[in-house]
């Protein structure tokens, strides 16, 4: 990661050497300025607020992840293992980070305000997941396949943090137990939707539709009797 060494990235990679020495309460801008060279005006062009720092790491995991994945038409894994697989790979790409993300995490525990201003960027990090894993991202679920997989993601993750196993074998563990589960949870408030949308559609108006195409038949025979009076 931050092969490009832009002043964004060079920016982010400081905050996170930060992080891993003092904190998140160490990562300042002035502290990055004095660590990268770079001026506040340079900082201020790419950055808003000590989280965006943050939201920019995301990025950064997103896009090398998906650079990472295979193609979804090229395996024959089903739905579930290749989103398996995009989550292990993004741990993967974080793992030289995790002395840094292990105290931000543990920081922002106690300032859940701040840490809410990631949730937005940490839900498009699951679209991107799911996208990457050929999932389907249409209709009236995309919202609930996202948001349980952040849910899913978030969990998982305090485990990675804590897992120093060579093989993550415990990550690995409750990563295939929670998918598994919320794959099912999933299924089933689909279903209860459709026999919902069913059950609704049963009180429409009958023949609602046949009035609609009465009215829009008839048009085209008022306009031609308007037109030609004498009916030749």
């Amino acid at each position: 990661m931050f092969e490009e060494f832009s002043k964004r990235n060079k920016a982010v990679r400081a905050a996170l050497e930060l992080a891993a020495e003092g904190g998140w309460s160490a990562v300042t801008f002035a502290a990055i300025s004095d660590r990268t060279g770079l001026s506040l005006a340079d900082l201020r062009r790419d950055f808003t607020c000590k989280t965006d720092l943050l939201r920019a790491f995301q990025s950064e995991v997103d896009a090398e992840v998906l650079a990472k994945a295979k193609p979804a038409g090229a395996s024959e894994q089903g739905p579930r293992d290749r989103v398996f697989d995009m989550i292990m790979t993004r741990f993967e790409v974080m793992a030289p980070y995790k002395p840094a993300l292990r105290r931000i995490s543990n920081d922002l525990c106690c300032h859940p305000a701040e840490a809410a201003q990631i949730f937005p960027s940490s839900l498009a990090s699951q679209y991107w997941m799911l996208a990457g894993a050929g999932a389907k991202l249409d209709g009236p679920g995309v919202g609930l396949r996202v948001a349980g997989l952040a849910s899913i993601y978030a969990k998982v993750f305090r485990v990675w943090l804590d897992d120093s196993s060579p093989g993550l074998d415990r990550t690995m563990a409750a990563l295939d137990r929670r998918l598994k589960a919320g794959e099912e949870w999933l299924s089933r408030v689909e279903s209860t939707c459709e026999s919902f949308c069913r059950f609704a559609c049963g009180f429409m108006p009958r023949g609602w539709k046949r009035r609609d195409a009465g009215v829009k038949a008839a048009e085209p025979a008022a306009g031609a009797a308007s037109a030609n009076p004498a009916g030749a």
